[in-house]
């Protein structure tokens, strides 16, 4: 059977989550009230994006040099890439975060043609513009990561989810197998779900090994 690892960015890739760091550094407004509201259920993953992102005025290569310097990337990503690369599984990216520090991030590493599904992005005098696009070209406000699994498991891979966030919990419930970390582990573990845990992405390695 053909697998696919779906693999998050913020948080899971990164050892913290980049997008949160750049509102701190750089949002001019109350940016975590709008994410208390996304926690609580109140706005959408995608109105969170769009509004807090909207306070950042800064141009991308000040925020990418931010980013550079100041987000660290989890030990074993590169062990993982090799891996899928050598049984022949297809590794893709899907994330909340924005497609433009993803890749800028990807290339510091020298790692090259990496399927990346991310949101959208646009530096304007306004504020930057953020936007998810779905497999079909829909624009979404939620349901982005589900979107693609879905996708995936109707051309039938077998996908192997990996991910540490609230915004995982919805996509991997359709995963043949899951390993989670940080907000996504405490998730299945209060519900008693399986699920296989990690603190690198070395680990991760070592329970495709098994499968």
């Amino acid at each position: 059977m053909k697998t696919l690892v779906q693999c998050d960015f913020d948080g899971t890739i990164t050892e913290e989550d980049a997008s949160f760091y750049l509102l701190d550094e750089f949002a001019n407004g109350d940016w975590r009230s709008l994410l208390d509201a996304y926690k609580h259920g109140e706005i959408t993953v995608g109105e969170f994006n769009t509004r807090s992102f909207a306070m950042i005025r800064e141009d991308e290569q000040t925020l990418l040099r931010s980013v550079e310097e100041n987000v660290r990337v989890r030990p074993g990503f590169r062990k993982l890439i090799d891996y899928c690369t050598c049984r022949g599984y297809r590794f893709v990216i899907v994330s909340n975060g924005l497609e433009f520090y993803i890749e800028a991030i990807l290339r510091a590493l020298d790692i090259n043609g990496v399927e990346v599904h991310a949101a959208t992005n646009a530096f304007l005098p306004e504020g930057v513009r953020v936007q998810y696009v779905g497999p079909d070209g829909t624009v979404l406000q939620d349901g982005f990561k589900e979107a693609y699994i879905k996708l995936f498991l109707r051309e039938g891979y077998r996908v192997i989810y990996v991910g540490n966030g609230i915004s995982d919990t919805y996509a991997a419930r359709h995963a043949h197998k899951v390993f989670a970390t940080g907000d996504l582990l405490d998730y299945y573990e209060r519900n008693g779900m399986s699920c296989e845990p990690f603190s690198n992405l070395s680990e991760v390695v070592d329970g495709l090994s098994h499968l």
